[in-house]
């Protein structure tokens, strides 16, 4: 292989290099908790990361303990309190890793004894009229949620306020339901309490605009004691992978210049040697030896100076 095609080679490789990390990184995969994320004590509960067919590798994390498992699923066959935490995954396609999955917070309920709910004035209630959910605890946690049964699918969590009171303003006809909350420490927010015994909220009569569970509530809630962090440290990468994205670029960056580099020495190469050839070739030309005198000549000579 001439030196010209070696350069042509180490430049198609580079080339690739750079187009496998402009498709970086692959798009999130999802992550969810079947048959949900709130799970009963001694219960079966199955984590599940998907990606597009044809994954490489899966990459499973639990946040904030430096654990995770090279797969996509992850089955519990008994929930403990040691499995309580926020998740999420990755995958990986040759050389690429995706985003990060939506965080999922695997909950354990049934870690303390279940909190009362009641409606005031009464868990029956006109359209437009309001009513307040109140969640009480024997114990003194500062922390409950709201649940409503049906509401919420497996990667959405129940309303979480601060206060043990919820407000419904300007009740419709879709705040009808059973209701149960929970209670629980912003120290351990992934502990809850067993849900309290159901609620059915009852609204009679005919509704004219329906709305959401609560409409009188704010849409956002902030929470300062329970900012839970999704990216342990500020990393939006894989354990480990950050680091790696950076080497990488820099790999790449130099390949290019090596190549670039490589590409001029052929190319001065080339051109030296193609100029050295008729070089030389002038160069022996010129120091060729003289054709030696006839030996005779040599001897006449020498005699007639003998005869003078």
């Amino acid at each position: 292989m001439s030196p010209f095609q070696s350069v042509l080679f180490c430049l198609g490789l580079c080339l690739e290099q750079v187009i496998q990390a402009q498709n970086c990184p692959l798009p999130k995969p999802s992550l969810q908790a079947h048959p949900s994320s709130l799970v009963p004590l001694e219960n079966p509960v199955t984590i599940r990361c998907q990606g597009p067919p044809g994954v490489d590798l899966y990459r499973l994390e639990k946040l904030k303990s430096g654990k995770y498992n090279d797969q996509a699923v992850l089955h519990i066959p008994a929930m403990k309190e040691s499995f309580a935490g926020c998740y999420r995954c990755f995958y990986q396609n040759g050389t690429c890793w995706s985003l990060s999955s939506d965080k999922l917070e695997l909950v354990a309920t049934g870690v303390y004894d279940k909190p009362s709910l009641s409606a005031q004035p009464s868990p029956v209630v006109s359209p437009g009229g309001d009513v307040t959910l109140q969640c009480r605890s024997i114990y003194s946690f500062d922390q409950f949620a709201l649940y409503k049964m049906g509401d919420t699918g497996p990667n959405k969590g129940p309303e979480r306020w601060y206060r043990a009171d919820f407000p419904i303003i300007t009740v419709t006809a879709a705040h009808s339901g059973t209701y149960q909350c929970y209670s629980f420490s912003s120290r351990d927010p992934y502990l809850w309490s067993a849900p309290s015994d159901p609620l059915e909220l009852v609204v009679r009569g005919n509704s004219v605009t329906p709305s959401q569970l609560p409409r009188g509530a704010p849409t956002s809630v902030t929470e300062p004691s329970r900012n839970i962090t999704i990216f342990p440290e500020g990393s939006s990468s894989p354990t480990g992978l950050t680091h790696s994205y950076y080497t990488k670029g820099n790999l790449v960056r130099i390949c290019l210049g090596a190549v670039i580099l490589i590409l001029l020495a052929g190319l001065l190469a080339e051109d030296w040697h193609s100029r050295k050839k008729p070089l030389l070739h002038r160069v022996r030309a010129v120091h060729r030896p003289l054709p030696t005198l006839p030996q005779t000549q040599k001897t006449e000579m020498s005699g007639q100076g003998s005869t003078r």
